[in-house]
């Protein structure tokens, strides 16, 4: 069934071309029909910026579409007969990882500008040389290429920040470097407002988990998140990689928090309810949530680079499974002299560095996002983007 549904895809796919579509209406879409990343941000921003445009935001998700339309913007189900003419129509899309955040066989004769979801530290797409995607992306086998044709699909533009990044990107998409646009990411801007205009933003377009985590950070000391990257083998990385009841003792004492959010790939299970460890869903976006956290633990993810735009804040680098998955996924930077932050290789020295006074040298963190982010980080991207693509 699989099979043919596929079939199906790549029979439909070609008549996508043969629509007309309008330089004055964009289609946005987000990875497994989410309402989250650079898209929404940018969503959010054209809409509510450019009237001579017509936004939608196509999803295959129901309980995002009406997401979406409780805060007052234009959504439609992407396989609805709506849906489906404005992703038929909509000259533009704008996506967070493929095409198929929207629908790949309605994309033919679209412009698709990857918006992406991360800076590298990590190899990725076709920069990839081993490891459990090697048959995507190194081997290329015909099966891949049958069931992930967005994949092989180049984009037209991606999203960039400075040139270290937009050579990086160039690469790994196959695309030249001239079509990276080095503007900066949308979502961040979050992290550089004032707390009342995140606090607005949060009102308006966040659903109600988002404020009750903003209320509950109020009565803590201390915040902590852990967003571990995504592993090829989708382990359970919590209740692998940490003895939460332990954790949550040390936490209890000290009256400090711990988010934990999984990445949208991450199976999770076995997590239980503790006092002071809180399991996010994995589909909530955090960035209204990010400024108020204290202190970020994480590992290889490209949320380090987003962080770390904001001065006085704590990095922990959780490094338990350091020499195995380098083994798997090679960097694109000397991660032990880039990487700033405290290191901790097991669980004995997370909870020495969550127990000590975790703070990160101003000098260690403009060195670091100089490198990723250049002059980008100071710009409005969303206002830059859009003009790019009306000047198209």
């Amino acid at each position: 069934m699989k099979f043919l549904g596929y079939l199906l895809c790549y029979l439909i796919y070609p008549f996508s071309f043969l629509f007309p579509r309008s330089r004055k209406k964009y289609a946005f879409g987000s990875f497994r029909g989410a309402f989250n990343d650079n898209a929404k941000y940018l969503f959010i921003y054209a809409s509510t910026h450019q009237s001579d445009v017509r936004c939608v935001w196509l999803s295959p998700d129901r309980k995002t579409v009406r997401q979406v339309r409780s805060f007052g913007l234009e959504s439609y189900n992407v396989f609805s007969p709506k849906g489906a003419w404005h992703a038929l129509t909509s000259r533009y899309w704008f996506v967070n990882s493929y095409s198929n955040d929207i629908f790949y066989s309605f994309s033919g004769g679209a412009t698709i500008i990857n918006l992406w979801h991360g800076l590298t530290i990590k190899r990725i797409e076709f920069g990839i040389t081993g490891g459990d995607l090697a048959d995507r992306y190194v081997r290329m086998t015909l099966k891949e290429r049958y069931y992930h044709p967005q994949v092989y699909r180049r984009p037209d533009y991606v999203l960039s920040s400075s040139r270290f990044q937009s050579e990086i990107f160039a690469k790994d998409f196959r695309i030249p470097v001239e079509r990276c646009l080095e503007f900066g990411y949308p979502r961040n801007w979050l992290l550089r407002c004032t707390a009342e205009v995140r606090s607005e933003f949060a009102l308006q377009y966040e659903p109600s988990q988002t404020r009750e985590v903003l209320n509950m950070l109020k009565a803590y000391s201390k915040s902590y998140i852990y967003m571990p990257t995504w592993r090829d083998s989708q382990r359970e990385v919590f209740v692998q990689s940490m003895n939460l009841d332990a954790l949550n003792e040390v936490l209890s004492v000290r009256n400090e928090l711990l988010l934990l959010k999984p990445h949208a790939n991450t199976r999770v299970s076995g997590v239980e309810k503790y006092s002071n460890i809180m399991l996010l869903d994995n589909r909530l976006d955090v960035y209204s949530i990010l400024p108020d956290i204290d202190v970020l633990i994480s590992d290889y993810s490209s949320i380090i680079q987003d962080y770390l735009l904001m001065p006085g804040k704590g990095l922990i680098l959780y490094l338990y499974d350091y020499e195995d998955y380098a083994k798997g996924r090679d960097f694109e930077i000397d991660y032990d002299t880039v990487m700033p932050g405290v290191r901790a290789y097991d669980f004995d020295g997370l909870v020495n560095a969550v127990q000590s006074d975790v703070t990160l040298p101003e000098n260690d963190r403009r060195r670091f996002t100089g490198l990723f982010w250049g002059d980008s980080s100071e710009m409005e991207p969303s206002e830059r983007i859009l003009e790019f693509v009306k000047n198209l």
